[in-house]
């Protein structure tokens, strides 16, 4: 798809939300029944369209330094009336049209959770921490989302306050109301659990989980091979009765599992009388160890068929869950997604929401600039900072085609696989309002 037709789609979407404030208003009845410099659609594609300067800088932006430029509280104000819903439904409809665009292929999706510490408010309990070892209080939300891995979009988020999150039931979430067909989800240790593989199975998807190699895991309840690497296909079936004919079928560890009422699966009932028939849910998968370097092995399940994806290729389609990985930096750092310009959750929302809107917006445009191949060390890609700072003003009328692929062609970055960088496990700082880049 064309800058200038993304651009239009991406209006067209902001339009449709427009048309239909009242759904999206907190008062219906009462926001945005006067008319006002600061409308609706001006709102809506003005946040969308902000960096990481102060609120007075970027209005002055906004509205193009007019001396009738609105003030910041003013905006707070009137931001204040429009639901998170309403930027949700744009990121939603405009990445389905996006996707719907990928004809004749099946989406490789990773899903993760990343932490986004806001404001510190410690009458948020759902969010706050006190901190501790001398650290200063912080609040925290939770950013659960799934993302194509081929076309570098996200499809689906789940905001969560971080002290109420819970990943499993953001995963499940994600892919039933999924429109997609068919797809590949990839998911870290954190996602292993018969409830998420169910619900991907009775998606009609298809699922790669790594999960611990040790005895705390699900592969601890099976008899598996001595050996260091083996690829097991299981056929389980999951009750939740316990009496001595269940019991007696769970001695096969490999096809009966019994899980107590107190395990989340939603595909059986947690309870049952004694005179109803023992239900069961077969689940299909493989438990694939493979080596990994001189010492270390990982350990996989998955529900991909064994001569299409034998072990040496499910490990080269984990390595590709990475990706998601490297666009939480580039959300956050170059995106923005750090500097929010309100203390409010909800404000906050409709700005987490923004970054994935303009992170989509500007990753398709440069996925379609040609680079040009020349006799060089490395491969080489287009600088996302840069790309990102064109698709800004190109979204806001300030440049346009050819231009913007020109600029966007002519700053690039080496591709350097294979590096490592130690993970630092630490809370991000929270960038205060008064110490903001001008």
């Amino acid at each position: 798809m064309k800058p200038k037709q993304l651009k239009k789609l991406l209006m067209s979407k902001i339009h449709e939300v427009v048309k239909n404030s009242k759904l999206y208003c907190i008062n219906p009845e009462k926001d945005f029944s006067r008319k006002r410099k600061l409308t609706m659609e001006k709102l809506i594609t003005g946040i969308i369209g902000m960096e990481s300067g102060s609120l007075t800088n970027e209005l002055i932006d906004l509205f193009d330094a007019s001396p009738d430029v609105p003030t910041a509280s003013a905006f707070s104000q009137q931001r204040c009336k429009i639901s998170p819903d309403a930027f949700r439904t744009v990121f939603c409809d405009f990445s389905q049209e996006i996707s719907n665009t990928f004809k004749n292929e099946i989406p490789l999706l990773a899903v993760d959770g990343s932490k986004i510490q806001i404001a510190t408010n410690p009458n948020d309990t759902e969010s706050f921490y006190p901190g501790s070892n001398g650290q200063k209080p912080y609040n925290l939300l939770h950013l659960n989302a799934l993302y194509d891995l081929k076309h570098c979009i996200y499809s689906d988020v789940v905001i969560q306050k971080d002290r109420k999150s819970n990943e499993h039931k953001a995963f499940a979430e994600m892919i039933d109301r999924s429109n997609i067909p068919k797809a590949i989800v990839i998911a870290d240790r954190g996602y292993e659990s018969y409830n998420n593989m169910a619900h991907v199975q009775e998606k009609g998807w298809y699922f790669l989980i790594r999960i611990k190699d040790g005895k705390t895991g699900i592969k601890d309840g099976y008899d598996l091979p001595m050996e260091p690497e083996y690829d097991v296909s299981i056929s389980m079936n999951l009750i939740r009765r316990q009496n001595k004919e269940t019991k007696a079928l769970c001695k096969d560890r490999n096809h009966y599992k019994f899980l107590p009422a107190t395990s989340t699966f939603d595909y059986l009932p947690s309870k049952s009388r004694k005179a109803d028939p023992t239900l069961s849910y077969n689940l299909r998968f493989r438990i694939v160890r493979f080596k990994i370097s001189e010492d270390s092995y990982e350990t996989v399940l998955t529900n991909l068929e064994i001569d299409q994806y034998p072990p040496q290729k499910l490990q080269e389609l984990y390595a590709a869950r990475w990706g998601i990985e490297t666009s939480f930096r580039d959300l956050k750092y170059t995106t923005g997604m750090l500097d929010f310009h309100s203390k409010k959750v909800m404000c906050i929302q409709q700005e987490i929401y923004a970054h994935l809107i303009m992170y989509n917006f500007a990753e398709m445009i440069t996925s379609h600039v040609v680079i040009d191949k020349k006799q060089r060390k490395h491969t080489y890609k287009a600088n996302f900072s840069v790309a990102l700072h064109m698709c800004r003003l190109f979204y806001q009328g300030n440049t346009s085609p050819p231009d913007l692929e020109t600029i966007i062609s002519r700053n690039l970055v080496p591709v350097r696989p294979g590096r490592h960088r130690e993970r630092k496990l630490t809370n991000k700082i929270f960038h205060g309002f008064l110490y903001r880049v001008a």
